[in-house]
């Protein structure tokens, strides 16, 4: 969908929705990330505060997954900066931001389709020790119980929303301070699209800060404290999720609203 029609802003509200956010824990500022010569992003400023969940919303092409993999060390800056807990992380490799407390559950899944739920879950896990891990995969099994049913089963043979919480709890494997989900709903159904979302608000009430793209932007809105809408490798718009799904333009652009 285009977001043509979107007045402009760059002013993000300092507090989320249900005015609960701690410190800030993610910010970018002024971040330009290329893709060979392509500038995908253009100056992207954006902050993500302690026991928030919140929301990228735009077109395809907008920018959205690119944030996610700067953030994540997929992909570096060439100019600007990411700070994470007050530390600047813009160049630090992917597998130490893991280390630090970032987790990213990519588009697409992305599981290992020959090991099986638990090898999955242990690949995740590369940080964290013996115990650690037993406590982990217990956590995850309570929040998926479909994949302890299916823990011996091989990855590439779950149906999609299994996948999808297979991609998840990987991720939560790690016990991130900061959770980063790439369209977690694609492909899903409608009933499966409310399990995912109402785990990523007990994945939030559970303490872990959580930064969503999602190409729903109904559905995102309503689980979000804010959101930033992006275009062209930009943020327009930028408020508390309740105040955006309110927006006329917002809504006409991105909720399918005539």
């Amino acid at each position: 969908m285009s977001g043509q029609g979107v007045t402009t802003t760059t002013q993000p509200s300092s507090t989320s929705g249900n005015g609960a956010a701690g410190d800030v824990v993610l910010e970018l500022r002024d971040v330009h990330t290329y893709y060979g010569k392509i500038h995908a992003l253009q100056g992207i400023t954006l902050e993500v505060r302690e026991g928030e969940i919140v929301t990228l919303i735009g077109s395809n092409g907008a920018g959205k997954t690119t944030t996610l993999k700067t953030i994540s060390g997929l992909l570096h800056p060439r100019a600007g900066t990411v700070h994470f807990r007050g530390r600047d992380v813009s160049h630090t490799p992917a597998h130490k931001l893991v280390r630090d407390g970032i987790s990213h559950a990519p588009e697409g899944r992305r599981i290992f389709s020959r090991l099986t739920v638990m090898e999955n879950l242990q690949m995740g896990a590369y940080t964290r020790t013996g115990r650690e891990i037993d406590e982990n995969v217990e956590h995850v099994f309570s929040l998926f119980p479909r994949l302890a049913e299916r823990s011996g089963q091989k990855g590439g043979t779950l149906s999609g929303g299994e996948q999808q919480m297979l991609a998840i709890g990987r991720a939560l494997m790690a016990r991130p301070k900061v959770l980063l989900l790439d369209e977690p709903s694609l492909g899903l159904s409608p009933i499966l699209i409310q399990q995912i979302f109402g785990i990523i608000r007990e994945i939030n009430a559970q303490g872990t800060t959580v930064l969503l793209v999602e190409q729903n932007a109904q559905q995102a809105l309503e689980v979000a404290d804010r959101g930033y809408v992006l275009q062209t490798g930009r943020v327009i718009l930028a408020d508390t999720a309740a105040n955006l799904a309110a927006n006329p333009d917002v809504r006409r652009a991105y909720l399918g609203e005539i």
